[in-house]
């Protein structure tokens, strides 16, 4: 299989050193997961490895008894054989209470670390930019830490916890078989090497596999998506696509499985030569054993000592080099984990220490000279904008899609920093200030808000998180963003769930869901209102209410308005134009419809419409 062209971002090639690096990394984690957890688990492994020895060799003892009782009956010979056999009966309930106690405590460190390795993605998550997430080598990068690393590292601990099991078991049976046939011991191990080759390349093979898919699995899970969520279902009866999407889905899934064939299909050739080589290796020692017994050489005991540590051995040869393979695959999916922690990012820190502070009270905005060009792409969604918002001003942006009014808002926010020029705040450059004293003097409701599957009361709150539980200030919003009418038909009110995912929620309408994201936008005492399309998704009346409540509201704040209603656009001050990335023109409504422009004849166009 062909790999795709970030395959090399997503597999990286780990050195041994860097292999080796993964397994304490890994008992960093599982230690500060649950420290206490983790001796238990060490100490009950350990603990259940010297049990099959010991089992084996009162196997052995009671096979003598049994012999020598057949030989010489005796009550005393009978007793022998009883008390043996209740050793094992003891040593049985051992390894059942152990292995018990150790199921219930990794279960319980399992929990916890995935916890904590969830909360360390969503923690760096919280520190990424909005460029990362724009980028879809990084959201796989992401996508991968968040798909294994949550079981990764218990996995990759226990495989050192494992190899320390089996060693020990190792030397147990070697002791126990040192006098009956210790050359059993190199002959199992040799048989046994071949194994760990195929199983390492095998692990790299799998690993390579799966992240090369991480593109794919996203399209999938889309398709996925477009024939069991809501919000395609309709375009998706109405057009006919159900049969289209399924066949994508099915093709693509069919590729899939075509690769897991092929890969077990190659597991299952190395395991079946591979196991019939360890079967030989056993079947050699058995017989060479055997022979010692039948010519009495040994004792029956002595010869199924000998099988059950060649079987059991054996067993743990295997698993030990087993293990070691393990670790492989876990070390390499731990990689992902660990280069998404340290994936480098500019963060939203100052540019400067201590960070600058913002004058209080009303402030100009300026853009001077701002150009920007989005990572990874050529061309400039801004080209050499110079932009004045005056205190307490209404500046309306207007243009086609692309031609750059949204860039500018997630410049003046923060959210991406200019290639080129200034944003100013109050005469202060925004990389120097706190961000989130910045964002503090904002309110803003984007074109493709966040409908939260909360109560309506936070979908309202979230706007101002310290004034989530003032129930004052949350009806004041929603009664200032017109959304107190929509919660006032809902069966609790605030306190009713909305959406759909959870029971006896209530679904609202797109207009609904867009008054509680515009009274968001009013919990916040903010300077300045950004309003990205904000009536796109309600009714003229409901828009004629909505923006006489803003001018009422804003009377003293300063307004970033994008629309593409010009019923809207004309409340402004100021209308800037953008094409392309520049302003091409800017006033007031009446200037720029008697300046005969690209302005006038986009309202013309738009007031011949209703007609």
């Amino acid at each position: 299989m062909a790999a795709p062209e970030n395959a090399s971002a997503l597999t990286p090639k780990l050195t041994a050193r860097e292999l080796l690096a993964q397994l304490p990394r890994a008992l960093r984690l599982v230690w500060a997961a649950d420290g206490k957890g983790a001796l238990g688990l060490v100490a009950l492994t350990l603990l259940q490895a010297t049990l099959p020895a010991a089992m084996a060799w009162v196997g052995k003892l009671i096979i003598d008894a049994l012999v020598q009782a057949s030989k010489t009956p005796s009550e005393a010979a009978r007793a022998q054989v009883l008390t043996y056999v209740s050793w094992e009966l003891g040593l049985a309930l051992a390894a059942l209470i152990l292995g018990r106690a150790q199921a219930y405590v990794r279960e319980v460190l399992r929990v916890r670390l995935g916890n904590l390795i969830n909360e360390r993605i969503i923690e760096k998550a919280l520190t990424l930019e909005l460029a990362h997430f724009e980028d879809s080598t990084t959201y796989d990068l992401m996508q991968n830490a968040r798909r294994e690393a949550s079981s990764r590292p218990l996995s990759l601990a226990m495989a050192g916890v494992t190899v320390a099991k089996n060693l020990v078991m190792l030397l147990s049976f070697a002791g126990l078989l040192w006098s009956v046939a210790w050359w059993s011991v190199v002959v199992l191990l040799f048989a046994a090497v071949p194994s760990f080759f195929a199983e390492t390349k095998l692990s790299s093979k799998a690993f390579r596999l799966y992240s090369w898919r991480a593109p794919e699995g996203r399209k999938l899970a889309y398709l996925e998506w477009l024939l069991t969520r809501d919000l395609a279902a309709k375009e998706v009866k109405l057009f006919g696509l159900g049969p289209l999407v399924q066949g994508r889905y099915r093709a693509l899934f069919a590729k899939f499985l075509g690769e897991d064939r092929a890969l077990a299909r190659t597991r299952l050739l190395w395991g079946t030569v591979l196991g019939l080589l360890s079967a030989g290796a056993f079947y050699a020692c058995y017989w060479a054993v055997a022979d010692k017994a039948a010519r009495a050489e040994i004792s029956v005991g002595d010869l199924t000592l000998s099988l059950a540590a060649f079987r059991q051995g054996q067993a743990a040869f295997e698993a030990v080099l087993s293990a070691v393979a393990g670790l492989y695959e876990d070390a390499l999916f731990m990689s992902n984990l660990d280069r998404f922690l340290t994936l480098p990012t500019k963060g939203e820190a100052a540019r400067v220490s201590p960070p600058l502070s913002l004058p209080s009270g009303p402030q100009p905005i300026e853009f001077k000279g701002v150009s920007f060009r989005y990572p990874g792409k050529d061309g400039f969604a801004l080209r050499d904008v110079n932009l004045t918002l005056r205190p307490g001003e209404k500046l309306a942006l207007v243009g086609e899609n692309g031609a750059g009014k949204s860039t500018l808002v997630k410049l003046l926010l923060r959210l991406y920093e200019p290639t080129e020029g200034q944003v100013l705040y109050g005469g202060v450059d925004v990389r120097d200030v706190d961000v989130a004293e910045l964002r503090k003097r904002f309110g803003a409701v984007f074109q493709d808000f966040v409908r939260y599957q909360f109560t309506a009361g936070e979908n309202v709150g979230l706007g101002e998180p310290s004034k989530l539980e003032d129930t004052a200030a949350v009806r004041a919003a929603a009664e200032a963003g017109g959304a107190a009418d929509v919660i006032a038909t809902l069966p609790k009110g605030y306190e009713t769930v909305l959406g759909v995912w959870f029971e006896k929620a209530q679904e609202l309408s797109g207009g609904q869901w867009q008054k509680l994201a515009v009274s968001r936008a009013f919990m916040r005492d903010a300077q300045v209102l950004v309003l990205d399309e904000p009536t796109a998704a309600i009714d003229a009346e409901a828009e004629v209410a909505l923006f006489e409540r803003f001018k009422k509201l804003a009377q003293e704040r300063s307004a970033i308005i994008i629309s593409h209603r010009f019923s809207t656009v004309r409340m402004a001050d100021r209308i800037a134009v953008l094409e392309g990335g520049k302003v091409t023109e800017l006033g007031a409504h009446e200037e720029l419809v008697a300046k005969g422009g690209r302005y006038a004849k986009l309202f013309a166009l738009q007031a011949q419409g209703y007609r």
